[in-house]
């Protein structure tokens, strides 16, 4: 591959935006790799706050639940992708699973419409559903929590 391919491929890099490119002309293979740098995270100061009383009844209520949320996520069914979050096979159709159901091992809980395609989630372990925390018809990241089941 000349100088001049070379040249105008890096030019096509640096004006497209696009991140990476790879040609392969015959037995010359050639990826060129645009370096971007982070920007710098910008650190403002946190706001001081006058000092207030507090009393003990809001953190003794407030412990509570913050440890009922972290036991429910340990207990949580995961989003294996990215994509949008149905609870039922079709619009009208009965959802999979409702809160206080049991399930097994190998249920399908829900579906991910992840490029197209229905992808049915099964459920990781066996125990009752405790509560849904997906809205149908959302979209729903990798790792996201979706079940808490028990």
């Amino acid at each position: 591959m000349d100088l001049r391919k070379l040249k105008k491929l890096i030019d096509l890099v640096e004006e497209s935006g696009i991140a990476e490119i790879e040609v392969t002309e015959g037995e010359e293979k050639v990826r060129i790799t645009r370096a971007t740098a982070a920007p710098a995270p910008v650190y403002a100061p946190a706001p001081v706050a006058a000092p207030t009383a507090v009393t003990a009844a809001p953190a003794t209520a407030a412990a509570p639940a913050a440890e009922a949320s972290v036991r429910n996520l340990a207990d949580a069914q995961k989003s294996p992708m990215v994509g949008t979050f149905y609870r039922a096979p079709g619009p009208n159709a009965k959802p999979f699973v409702e809160v206080g159901q049991s399930v097994k091992a190998g249920d399908t809980l829900c579906i991910i419409e992840a490029m197209k395609l229905m992808n049915e989630i099964e459920a990781e372990k066996s125990g009752v559903v405790k509560e849904i925390l997906v809205e149908n018809a959302t979209p729903v990241e990798f790792g996201e929590p979706l079940f808490i089941i028990e």
